[in-house]
């Protein structure tokens, strides 16, 4: 493995099975229930009174194997358009509110919602845009061998600071690595790396530039 501790080994999926790691995302969710329901609560009225309604943005994501689902967030931005009725730019739409709303990762707090009906995991790959499916490289494509999740080893490894390339190569890492003690590993990292509040957007960006394709394929 790159750069984690030797217990990261334990508990390899590949070799027990992801029914433990479905297990082990529903005991954390049972556990941080009590604390996350009432900061879920709070999340809704702030942003219904800053942003509006509708309180949550949902959108149609590849999960596992590429299977399309309906991911939900809190929404950070307004629905402005040009006059043409096209949204404007993220930069333009992202508030100062929604800016501290992501920086603190609290906007994907709704996606525990995804993680119980299964459609998640508490650790995987970020889930993006369906029409990135076919731009992928087949090496590429492997890290929707794992369930998606809320965070993952890029998002610790840089998050959006991070190139496309090289998001995709910690993706593919991940999935090929896959494990219970990893999985421990990456939540304690995130947590970390929400209070330090680190690789929220790629340089210059509101968030990340779209992904148009890898040139060597």
């Amino acid at each position: 493995m790159q750069d984690v501790p030797a217990w990261c080994r334990i508990g390899s999926y590949a070799s027990i099975g992801f029914g433990w790691k479905r297990a082990f995302d529903l005991v954390v969710l049972m556990l941080g229930g009590p604390f996350l329901l009432p900061a879920m609560g709070v999340v809704t009225v702030l942003v219904r009174v800053r942003l509006g309604s509708p309180v949550l943005f949902r959108q149609e994501r590849p999960g596992h194997h590429g299977n399309i689902f309906r991911m939900a967030k809190f929404r950070s931005m307004t629905d402005a358009r040009d006059p043409a009725g096209v949204s404007l730019p993220d930069a333009e739409r992202l508030t100062p509110f929604g800016k501290r709303l992501r920086s603190s990762s609290l906007d994907e707090l709704p996606e525990l919602l995804n993680v119980l009906r299964g459609e998640m995991s508490l650790v995987g790959p970020r889930p993006l845009l369906v029409r990135y499916l076919p731009l992928y490289t087949p090496e590429q494509a492997r890290r929707h061998d794992v369930p998606p999740g809320i965070t993952g080893w890029a998002q610790v490894c840089g998050r959006n600071a991070l190139g496309w390339e090289a998001k995709f190569a910690h993706d593919v890492w991940y999935a090929a690595n896959a494990s219970f003690g990893l999985d421990v590993y990456i939540l304690a990292r995130t947590v970390r790396a929400v209070l330090l509040r680190e690789g929220i957007s790629a340089a210059g960006e509101a968030t990340m530039p779209e992904f148009r394709g890898t040139t060597e394929r």
